[in-house]
C-alpha cells in the first residue's frame, strides 16, 4: 500500500506525455503530491514537429517551466496555391509581447526536455503499468502490474488516444478516421526564399503544404508538412521524403527546397484519427486529460497546447482542496469539465470539418469551394478572426495563475 511520505493521498496521473507532465507540474505547484505512472522506460515524444499558441505558453510559465527561447515566434496566414492570402491570423500586439509570439514553432523533444527539467525528482515512475482502478468513494485504489497498490485522492487518465482510463469510465468507443495522412519534417538548412517567423499554410485543390520557423536549442530552422487524403488501409509510402517532395513541388516557393534539405531520419508520417468528443470527462474521483479526453487533428494546431491547458486547469481546481473531502473533489472535477470540455470539443470538431472541407470535397465542388475561399471573407472570419478571439478569451479564463480560483 502506497501513500505519500506526509501521509496525504497522492494524485495519480497515468501517462507522461504533455498532459501528464503538465498535470503533475501544476499539482506540485499548488501543493499536492503527484505520482506519474508511465508504462514506457522514458518519456517518449510522439513525433517531432510542434506548435504552441499563447495559452499553453502562459500555463508552462506558471508551472515553472523555462520558456525562454522555447521556440520561434511566427505570424500565421492561410494562402491559396498562388500565394493569395485567404486568412490572416493577427494576434493582438500585447499578447505577442507577453508570450513571445502568436504561434511558436519548436520541436517536440525540446518541450519534453523543458518540462522534465522542471519536474521534481521521483515524481515519474517509468516502466510501470496499471492493471485496474477502483473508485471506492473516499479514494481510488490503483493496482499496478507488479501487485503494488496506491490509494489515490484523484486519478487523472492522461494515457493517450487509446486510454485505458477513458474506457474504464465511459466504455469503449471507435476511433474516427479522418482518412488523411501527414508527412512532416524539419531542417536547419538555410533555404532561399523561406520566410522567417512566418507560418505559410497553403492549399491547392487536394493537398495542404505548410512550413514555419522553428527554434531548437539555440538553432533556427524550419518545420514543414504536407497533408493529403489517404486510405488508412493502404500501405504507407516507402520513401517518405520522396513522397513529400512530390507533393511539395505542387506549391510555388521554398517548400520543395525545405523538403530536399531534410534528412531522411528527420521525416515522419502519421495517419490522422481522433475519437468523437464526449460530454463529460470526470466521474467520481477519476478524470481525463489530453488525448485521452480530446484527441484532435493537427488542423487545430493545438493538441499539445490543449493538453497543457488541461493540466493547468486541474491544478487550479484542486488548489487548496483537502482530497479527503469527497464532495469537494467531485465539485472540483465537475468545474474542470465545465471549463475544458466545450472549448476542446469545439477545437476537435473544427479541425475535423476543416480536414473534410479541404481534402474530401467532391471534385465538382472544389472549384466553387476555392472561389469562395479566394474571393470572400469566409475563412478570414472562421479562422483569421475567430482564432485570436479564442486565444484572448482563453488567456482571460486562465486567470492570474496557479493559486486557485475565487
Amino acid at each position: 500500500m502506497s501513500s505519500t511520505s506526509e501521509g496525504r493521498s497522492p494524485v495519480v496521473v497515468i501517462g507522461s506525455g504533455p498532459a501528464g507532465m503538465a498535470t503533475a507540474l501544476a499539482l506540485h505547484k499548488v501543493g499536492h503530491t503527484p505520482i506519474v505512472l508511465e508504462r514506457y522506460r522514458e518519456a517518449r515524444p510522439a513525433g517531432n514537429i510542434l506548435n504552441l499558441w499563447p495559452p499553453p505558453i502562459k500555463a508552462l510559465r506558471e508551472m515553472g517551466v523555462d520558456i525562454t527561447d522555447l521556440g520561434a515566434p511566427c505570424h500565421t496566414t492561410f494562402r491559396g496555391v498562388r500565394g493569395n492570402v485567404r486568412a490572416d491570423v493577427r494576434i493582438p500586439d500585447d499578447v505577442v509581447r507577453d508570450y513571445g509570439g502568436g504561434f511558436i514553432g519548436l520541436l517536440r523533444p525540446e518541450l519534453y526536455r523543458r518540462m522534465l527539467a522542471a519536474m521534481p525528482a521521483d515524481v515519474i515512475r517509468f516502466g510501470t503499468t496499471v492493471v485496474s482502478l477502483e473508485d471506492r468513494g473516499d479514494d481510488v485504489r490503483v493496482t499496478l502490474g507488479d501487485g503494488e497498490v496506491i490509494d489515490a485522492g484523484v486519478v487523472v487518465g492522461a494515457d493517450g488516444i487509446d486510454s485505458m482510463v477513458r474506457t474504464h469510465l465511459w466504455g469503449a468507443s471507435d476511433k474516427r478516421e479522418h482518412r488523411l495522412q501527414i508527412v512532416g519534417g524539419y531542417t536547419f538548412a538555410d533555404v532561399p526564399g523561406a520566410e522567417r517567423n512566418e507560418v505559410v499554410l497553403r492549399h491547392d485543390r487536394t493537398v495542404q503544404g505548410t512550413y514555419s520557423s522553428i527554434r531548437d536549442g539555440g538553432r533556427d530552422g524550419f518545420q514543414w508538412w504536407v497533408l493529403q487524403a489517404w486510405d488508412p488501409e493502404a500501405p504507407a509510402p516507402t520513401d517518405l521524403r520522396a513522397h513529400a517532395l512530390g507533393l511539395a513541388r505542387r506549391f510555388p516557393g521554398p517548400l520543395a527546397g525545405l523538403v530536399e534539405a531534410t534528412a531522411d531520419d528527420a521525416c515522419q508520417r502519421w495517419m490522422i484519427r481522433d475519437r468523437k468528443p464526449i460530454p463529460r470527462w470526470s466521474r467520481g474521483r477519476i478524470t481525463l486529460a489530453g488525448d485521452a479526453a480530446h484527441a484532435t487533428s493537427p488542423y487545430a494546431a493545438y493538441g499539445a497546447g490543449m493538453s497543457i491547458g488541461d493540466g493547468y486547469t486541474i491544478g487550479q481546481e484542486l488548489a487548496g482542496l483537502d482530497l479527503t473531502d469527497t464532495a469537494g473533489v467531485h465539485a472540483a472535477l465537475s468545474r474542470y469539465d465545465d471549463r475544458r470540455v466545450a472549448h476542446t470539443t469545439a477545437q476537435v470538431q473544427q479541425a475535423y470539418v476543416l480536414g473534410q472541407v479541404f481534402h474530401h470535397a467532391p471534385a465538382p465542388l472544389r472549384p466553387l469551394r476555392d472561389f469562395v475561399l479566394d474571393h470572400t471573407p469566409l475563412l478570414q472570419k472562421q479562422v483569421g478572426e475567430r482564432t485570436p478571439g479564442e486565444i484572448v478569451a482563453q488567456l482571460a479564463e486562465m486567470g492570474d495563475g496557479l493559486r486557485g480560483r475565487a
